[in-house]
């Protein structure tokens, strides 16, 4: 594939550290992405993925879904020569876990706040 089609991107983190930059394939999904940055988030963060669907990446506001390319995302932004694309990675336990933990909360033995205006 010749240098000029691949799209450069770096990934940054919720501390504002970055992962990359790396060279991708305009054909590359976001899932493949995902793959990359859990496999190169850095050991000594707080908050970690487990899995890639853990990451949510966000790039000129928008939430990038699985099923897209990198072609697909790349902004008018991504248009200047040399240019490094900035997503965002934000760490996002799937749903299946954060029901569970809400389930936790949600004790109905629990004190209940109540208001009377008099």
């Amino acid at each position: 594939m010749p240098e000029e089609d691949l799209i450069e991107l770096k990934f940054r983190l919720y501390d504002g550290s970055d992962i990359g930059p790396f060279q991708y394939s305009p054909t590359s999904t976001i899932a493949i992405l995902k793959e990359r940055i859990v496999a190169d988030w850095p050991k000594d963060k707080k908050f970690a993925p487990k899995v890639a669907n853990d990451v949510k990446l966000i790039c000129a506001g928008k939430i990038l879904e699985n099923s897209r390319t990198v072609g697909q995302c790349k902004t008018p932004f991504g248009e200047l020569p040399n240019g490094v694309i900035t997503m965002h990675a934000v760490v996002q336990p799937s749903l299946a876990k954060a029901k569970s933990e809400k389930k936790i909360i949600e004790n109905p033995n629990q004190s209940i706040c109540s208001c009377s205006i008099l």
